[in-house]
């Protein structure tokens, strides 16, 4: 049986914890936001830069926002398990009643409310700059949801793996960067040369960021499309459960067989 209580406790302490940290965790990604979308306005003031039918900053806003999410999403969890195992404090979850799968359960249900917590605030202050002729709470729910449980469970997987900040860092650098800046943030598939247009169409990330931003501005529906990319992330996340379920497995009993022996 699931331990419930002990999921809600372990989403309310990382909420918490994210709140408690707000320079860092809120007001250093809008800064940045807000720095791209004051210098772009500028240069769209001068050369009225169009994409896709719109204006380029509101292009680019969508994209922010869930570039923003998803690299929270990835930098959180994967930093909190990092520095929880550095001072010892991750003992404590090993040693809780806790399953391995409950441990990864909570924290992707915590990122999952961290992360449309900061999507949130992030439109609201960034809609000042746009002007949008349809919204749905439900659209942006929905596709901020699933970025935010992708990058959480690669994020949990690498916190899970690595001992050492360097092997966040590069998973981040090598990884996320690429896959967030190759994606559609800053351009339009349209103004790629043909070659170049493979990259974005073999990311499944493009297609999140595309129906994000149209549901700004037209009524989008579900379609083939987005279930594919449904079925491709769960089987990711599928995956990654996997492997942190065998990683957890062997900190657990290798922590008991040490325990044995020096007792």
């Amino acid at each position: 049986m699931i331990n419930f209580f002990a999921i809600l406790t372990i989403v309310k302490f990382r909420i918490r914890e994210f709140l408690y940290e707000y320079n860092y965790s809120i007001l250093a990604p809008l800064i940045s936001n807000l720095l791209f979308v004051i210098i772009f306005s500028t240069i769209d003031r001068y050369y009225s830069l169009s994409l896709d039918g719109i204006t380029f900053i509101e292009f680019l806003v969508p994209g922010l926002i869930v570039m923003t999410v998803a690299q929270e999403s990835f930098d959180n969890p994967s930093v909190s398990i990092i520095n929880s195992k550095q001072i010892g404090s991750f003992d404590d979850f090993l040693l809780a009643p806790l399953s391995r799968i409950e441990i990864f359960i909570s924290y992707i249900v915590s990122q999952i409310i961290i992360g449309l917590i900061l999507g949130l605030i992030n439109f609201i202050i960034l809609s000042y700059f746009i002007s949008f002729n349809y919204f749905s709470i439900f659209s942006f729910t929905y596709y901020l949801t699933l970025v935010i449980i992708f990058f959480a469970s690669i994020g949990s997987v690498v916190g899970f793996l690595a001992y050492r900040w360097d092997t966040q860092s590069t998973v981040s650098s090598f990884f996320i960067s690429p896959i967030n800046f190759l994606s559609g943030t800053f351009f339009s598939i349209n103004a790629l040369p043909e070659n170049f247009r493979v990259i974005l169409i073999y990311n499944p990330y493009y297609y999140i960021i595309s129906f994000f931003r149209d549901s700004f501005y037209i009524k989008t529906e579900l379609n083939l499309y987005i279930n594919f990319i449904i079925i491709m992330f769960v089987s990711l996340i599928v995956k990654m459960i996997r492997i942190c379920y065998r990683k957890l497995k062997c900190m657990i009993f290798g922590e008991l067989e040490e325990e044995s022996r020096n007792f």
